[in-house]
């Protein structure tokens, strides 16, 4: 008995260790690594991307609801950057962090312990008479204006325009330069804030979830703007 457990031993030793199982990696999606992108080549790289991998609508998921937006091929920079970041998860992990009523609903870049780590290239500002701050706008933020007189934009901040209706007078002094008659009447039945107009790049507008954009806009806030209760969010590419 002995001999069979010291046999039964022996051949337990001898055996082959079993195989590794390699670890799951990541998938390698298509586009620019984010972190060598800088203010000087970012632009090329993501008219490149934005060739190479089209879109035009993405949908920003909430706890609130879902926000269907259509992207400008006019602003095809602005356009590739954020269809680059939504496929490559960096929404992901932000939330919208100031919100600030009847005037617009900002996220992207979260800060303190809940910011995510990406490197910050800027974008080239892409501004078009056509496109104004009406309510729905989809616009990138920028910083730094008194180190940044080319107004390049932030690469990760951007914001929906809520704003109030306003009349015809006031949309005119406010924008600062002439606005068309259709803008006007935007401004006047549909709301928005004109004061941005020509300062900030607009790049997409909401088609769907306008609803949801002002739920977010009336959530009670902190004296910061952040929200008393975060709202993450997920983007998604869909069209």
């Amino acid at each position: 008995m002995k001999r069979f457990l010291f046999l039964a031993l022996l051949a337990a030793c001898n055996q082959a260790p079993p195989a590794t199982v390699p670890a799951k990696t990541a998938p390698v999606l298509p586009g620019p690594d984010l972190g060598t992108l800088t203010d000087s080549t970012a632009p090329a790289a993501l008219l490149a991307y934005g060739q190479q991998y089209p879109g035009s609508e993405v949908l920003v998921k909430t706890r609130l609801g879902n926000i269907r937006v259509k992207l400008y091929d006019d602003t095809p920079i602005h356009k590739a950057n954020f269809l680059l970041l939504a496929r490559k998860g960096v929404f992901n992990e932000t939330m919208f962090n100031r919100v600030v009523k009847d005037f617009a609903v900002q996220g992207g870049q979260t800060y303190e312990a809940r910011t995510i780590r990406l490197k910050r290239y800027r974008l080239p500002p892409e501004f078009r008479s056509g496109h104004f701050h009406h309510k729905g706008a989809l616009g990138m933020a920028r910083y730094d204006d008194e180190q940044n007189p080319g107004h390049l934009s932030s690469n990760t901040d951007f914001y929906f325009v809520v704003g109030e209706k306003l009349a015809p007078n006031q949309s005119q002094a406010m924008a600062g330069r002439k606005l068309t008659p259709a803008q006007v009447k935007a401004y006047a039945t549909e709301g928005g804030v004109p004061s941005l107009d020509g300062k900030y790049t607009v790049f997409g507008e909401v088609i769907e979830g306008q609803d949801v954009v002002d739920k977010i806009a009336n959530e009670p806030v902190e004296s910061d703007k952040w929200p008393v209760t975060d709202i993450p969010m997920k983007v998604e590419v869909v069209k």
